[in-house]
Parts: C-alpha cells; sequence; structure tokens
C-alpha cells in the first residue's frame, strides 16, 4: 500500500486508472480517423472519402459520448494526486511543464503539419477547409487551438482549482466545509442514481443552447481562448468530480461493484441517444424530443464514463507490461496523431477500396510509425522527460520486480 495524501491506495488500482487515462487518448486517434467516413449532408471535415460508412459513423458517435468526460475524471484524480504529493509550488511546475510545454512547443509544430495536410486536401473534390470555418487570421479570441484544446482546458481547471483551494482554506481553516461536502460527494456516488444527479449541469446546458446537436455532443471548445459553457460544466464537473473522488479513493471501489449494471444501462441509453440523433446528423425539431435527446445524452455520458472505469477497476487492475507502455506513450501519440491521419485520410479518399480496407489501412499505418518515433525519439529522452517525467532504461529482472510487487 502507498499514501497519496487521500489515505492508503491500492496499486493495482492505479494501474486500472492509468490504463483508462491512456485508453481515452488512443481512442481519440480511433475516433479522427473515422471523420472522413461519416456520411453527411454537409462536408465538417478537410476530406470526405468516396466509400462512406455507417458502421464508421456509429462508432464515432459511441466514442464521442464518453471519451473526455471519462479523460477529465480521469485527469481531475491524478490531480488531486499531484498536488498532495508536490506541495501547490510543485505542482505548478510540474503542470507548466507537462502541460503549457507541450501545448506552447507542439500546437506550431502541428498547425503547420495540418494546414499542408489540408492545402492538399484542397486539391481533391471533396476536400479542403470545411464550408463555414474560413476566416484567417483568427481574431481573439477566436483561435485554432485544433485537438490540443484539451491541454488549455487543462490548465485552466488546474488554475481554478488552485484559486479554489487558496480561498477555501482561508475561509474554512476548521475543515468543516471540506468535510461537508465529502459527506455530500459520498452520499452521491453510495446511491444508485450518481450518473443521474451528475448528469443535471450539462443536461441544462445542452438544453439551454438551440443549436445543440446530439451527435456532436459537448461542444468542443478547439476555436476559441475562451472556452464555451458546455464544456466548462460538462468536463469541468467531470474534472471535479475526479479531484474529489481522491479525497476518499475508497469510493472507486462501488464503480467497480456495479461495473455490469453500468454496462447494460450506458448500451441502452447510447442506443436511445442514437435513435433519437439520427444518420445523418440534424437538429432535433419539437422541444418534446429536443429535451429528451438531451436527458438521454447527458445521462449516456455519466453512466458510459462509470461503465469503464467500472470494467477498468474490474479487469485491469494487475501490472500489464503491454498496457503500461501504451499508457505511457499515449501522451505523445495524441499530441503527433492528427497531422498523420489527416495525410493517410486524404491519400486513401478517392482509391476504389472498401471502407473497412481504407480505415485499418489508416490505422496500421499511423499507429506502428508513431509507437516507433515514441520508442526511438522520446522515451528517454528529453521529449520524453517534459511529457512523462524522467526515464532510466530498465534491466529486466527490475521490471520482473515492479510486477511482483503490484
Amino acid at each position: 500500500m502507498a499514501e497519496f495524501g487521500g489515505g492508503p491506495v491500492a496499486p493495482e488500482r492505479l494501474h486500472a486508472l492509468d490504463a483508462v487515462r491512456g485508453f481515452a487518448l488512443l481512442l481519440g486517434i480511433v475516433l479522427h480517423a473515422t471523420l472522413s467516413f461519416v456520411p453527411t449532408t454537409t462536408r465538417f471535415w478537410i476530406i470526405q472519402d468516396s466509400h462512406p460508412s455507417t458502421t464508421l459513423a456509429v462508432l464515432f458517435f459511441v466514442i464521442h459520448v464518453f471519451r473526455m468526460t471519462t479523460f477529465f475524471l480521469i485527469a481531475g484524480f491524478f490531480a488531486h494526486m499531484s498536488f498532495h504529493r508536490r506541495g501547490a509550488w510543485g505542482f505548478s511546475r510540474d503542470r507548466l511543464q507537462r502541460i503549457a510545454v507541450p501545448l506552447l512547443v507542439g500546437w506550431p509544430i502541428l498547425f503547420a503539419a495540418m494546414s499542408f495536410v489540408v492545402f492538399w486536401a484542397a486539391s481533391f473534390a471533396h476536400g479542403g477547409v470545411p464550408p463555414g470555418p474560413r476566416n484567417w487570421p483568427p481574431v481573439l479570441p477566436r483561435f485554432p487551438l485544433t485537438h490540443l484544446w484539451f491541454l488549455y482546458v487543462l490548465l485552466e481547471f488546474y488554475t481554478a482549482v488552485l484559486l479554489l483551494r487558496l480561498v477555501t482554506v482561508r475561509l474554512d481553516e476548521s475543515g468543516r466545509h471540506r468535510a461537508g461536502v465529502d459527506r455530500l460527494i459520498a452520499l452521491v456516488m453510495r446511491s444508485p442514481l450518481a450518473p443521474a444527479i451528475l448528469a443535471i449541469p450539462i443536461g441544462i446546458a445542452f438544453g439551454a443552447d438551440p443549436k445543440w446537436l446530439m451527435w456532436y455532443g459537448v461542444r468542443t471548445p478547439d476555436q476559441s481562448l475562451v472556452t464555451n459553457l458546455q464544456a466548462v460544466v460538462g468536463f469541468g464537473t467531470a474534472f471535479g468530480v475526479g479531484w474529489l473522488l481522491h479525497r476518499q479513493i475508497d469510493l472507486i471501489r462501488i464503480l467497480e461493484r456495479r461495473w455490469l449494471s453500468n454496462v447494460v444501462a450506458a448500451t441502452i441509453l447510447i442506443a436511445a441517444s442514437l435513435a433519437l440523433a439520427g444518420l445523418p446528423p440534424k437538429p432535433i425539431g419539437d422541444i418534446v424530443t429536443r429535451l429528451a435527446g438531451c436527458a438521454c445524452y447527458a445521462l449516456a455520458i455519466w453512466t458510459t464514463t462509470f461503465a469503464v472505469i467500472g470494467l477498468a477497476l474490474r479487469f485491469l487492475s494487475g501490472f500489464s507490461t503491454t498496457r503500461r507502455y501504451l499508457a505511457d506513450s499515449s501522451y505523445w501519440l495524441y499530441l503527433i496523431h492528427l497531422p498523420i491521419v489527416m495525410a493517410l485520410q486524404v491519400a486513401v479518399s478517392p482509391l476504389d477500396w472498401p471502407w473497412p480496407l481504407k480505415f485499418a489501412t489508416i490505422l496500421l499505418i499511423a499507429l506502428p510509425v508513431m509507437l516507433v518515433s515514441y520508442q526511438v525519439l522520446v522515451r528517454y529522452s528529453v521529449i520524453g522527460a517534459v511529457l512523462n517525467g524522467r526515464r532510466t532504461r530498465m534491466l529486466p529482472q527490475a521490471t520482473e520486480l515492479i510486477r511482483s510487487q503490484s
């Protein structure tokens, strides 16, 4: 057992949560690979493949329901852990290194690469800049954060919790109010209605947006330095829940015990949401159906998030060399993947191949190339030290010792 500021923690449970965080990032690569195949009446990606796929559109929908909410909950959990291990200043320095530096250094390089691919796509009949976002250069606060928006939002959340904690400690010296919040979180998590309770804020945010499309879930804050309300509410709730869960870490055992019921409920809710959303994506007309869609999708978000975490706690608690490697590499892979995936989507788009072969080609080229780049350029380099902390090459005996102790 090890101490992480909130009481004793079983290391194998952290293996499971680390796997979930890496899984969420890797699923982002799969999600972006589907975009050129989604059948739509209005093109929304840089290229529209000659062989669209309803199957991949459904895959996009399912992944999009829970991926980022799950990621931000785990991010909040590990942020609280890091805060209590390092203190406020150490935590701030660590987050600036691992989050702010990749954003500031990586964005211009990746944006330049993606711009090149977009120009190339424009030479194809169904490629180029999607209709709509043509204003360049952007007028602040508009800014193309691209897929790195999650780093920007993480920095906002880190700043918010540090300020909130500073104020809370000043105003609640006895800790009575914080204990009250802990009791409230415990009450919510122990209730079978926990997903419904946590879904209320984002459900209201959906309902307040007359232009909300269920297909796109929480509105992605990738085009502005002012994070939209849906993202603040949806992802902020998840981050806050993760932060508070680490204060009472045994509460995550509840998700493990309820994994099956949450999986069943998530399957039903995603299917219902998909039926309401329709294909191709379209606005929901009447108010009753729209409100039902808001409620159903919000419930699907939290039920699926709990199901995924519960599954990991139930089945991925032990140490795995492969899972650990993928979790370690997932951050780098996600940072660099988009221009690579986009280029491959453009390359295969005009080919008269069935979509399964095209989709497999994209992933089977992109993933090995990125994994090799991680092993050769990142894992034991300065880049790896910035992203994941300094790493030394371990002998097989040391790896076996770590596995036995986990």
